[in-house]
Parts: structure tokens; C-alpha cells; sequence
């Protein structure tokens, strides 16, 4: 097991992401928990066939509402014609990759900065292995959802990759996809 590297205080913009600020934010948290309380939100409406359209409006956090300033954002789902799609956008799963590559970077490159740890370049590849007979119900015993995800990081740094994947780890989204989670869905009929 790699040892936690140790935060430093550095006073400066470092991968691009404000420290001062960041440190300053950690510092509100310590003095007042309530804020690192955020909820999410997300409203989905069907299109016909395999489209649906996502929007967000804003988020919950810091102890208030907030609108995305560039907002609302709106994300399509399609399914590639070989599921019966038209193509016409990437597909939910592959969201779910996409979700996972960006949190992986942000985490890493937002823990990096706040240890003083220069990055100069970030990309990654992600895979996502999923067996069609457990979604369509033709096995009890095949998952519905991924079997497994694997991720290539690849950074240019001068820190070691175990320090950088310790980094990583500390991702939100790796931790929703990579532990199992209580989703509660409730279907109401209009």
C-alpha cells in the first residue's frame, strides 16, 4: 500500500486550479461540515424510441441552491444502431465511462495541485465489459450492468504512478462505480 502523500499549502495556481482558493474552501469545511453537503440533480424526458434527452439546471451546495452560469446543460442518450438505435448519440453506458475518465482526472489533478505536484500532461482510455443477456433477462446469473471497467492513466509527471493513482482514487465517481451503492427508484404513474 502507497503512502498518502502530504497536502501542502502552496500559495499559488498550479494545473491550472486556484489553490489559495482551494485551501480556502478545505478551511470553510473544517470550520462549518455542513458545507460539503451537494446534491445533484438531473431530469430526463423520453423522445420516442431509443432517445432521451438529460437536462441540469444547477446543484445544491456550499448551503444553497446554484445555477450552472453556462447552464442548463443538456446531454442526449441514443443507442448505436446495432441495439436497435440510430445512432445519434453516445449511448448511457458509455456516459458512465465518460463520467469515470473525468472525475479520475479532475481528482487527480486537483489532489496533485493541492500537494504541490506539477502535472504536465493527463489522458486515459477506458473500457467497459458488458454481457447483453443480463439486461435482456436470458440469464439470471449475468450482471445487467458492467462486469468490469478498465482504466489506462497515462500522466507526465515527476511523482511516481502509485502516488498519482492514490490521487486518483479519491474520485467520487470511481468510488460510485467501483463499490455498490442503494439506489432507491420509485415509479409513479401520471
Amino acid at each position: 500500500m502507497t503512502a498518502q502523500p502530504q497536502i501542502n499549502k502552496p500559495a499559488t495556481a498550479m494545473n491550472g486550479v486556484d489553490v489559495t482558493a482551494l485551501f480556502e474552501t478545505i478551511d470553510a469545511i473544517k470550520q462549518t461540515p455542513a458545507i460539503a453537503d451537494f446534491q445533484f440533480r438531473v431530469s430526463n424526458r423520453w423522445r420516442g424510441g431509443d432517445r432521451n434527452r438529460s437536462t441540469i439546471h444547477g446543484f445544491y451546495g456550499a448551503c444553497e441552491k446554484h445555477a450552472h452560469a453556462n447552464g442548463p446543460f443538456e446531454m442526449d442518450n441514443a443507442e448505436p444502431p446495432v441495439l436497435l438505435g440510430d445512432g445519434a448519440a453516445a449511448n448511457p453506458v458509455e456516459y458512465v465511462l465518460h463520467a469515470l475518465a473525468g472525475c479520475l482526472t479532475t481528482t487527480m489533478v486537483y489532489h496533485a495541485a493541492a500537494r504541490g505536484i506539477e502535472l504536465e500532461k493527463v489522458q486515459s482510455d477506458l473500457e467497459g465489459d458488458l454481457d447483453l443477456k443480463g439486461f435482456l433477462d436470458l440469464d439470471g446469473t449475468v450482471r445487467k450492468g458492467f462486469k468490469a471497467v478498465r482504466v489506462t492513466m497515462k500522466v507526465k509527471s515527476d511523482v511516481e504512478a502509485d502516488t498519482l493513482a492514490s490521487l486518483a482514487k479519491f474520485s467520487p465517481v470511481y468510488d460510485i462505480v467501483s463499490k455498490s451503492l442503494p439506489v432507491e427508484l420509485v415509479v409513479q404513474k401520471i
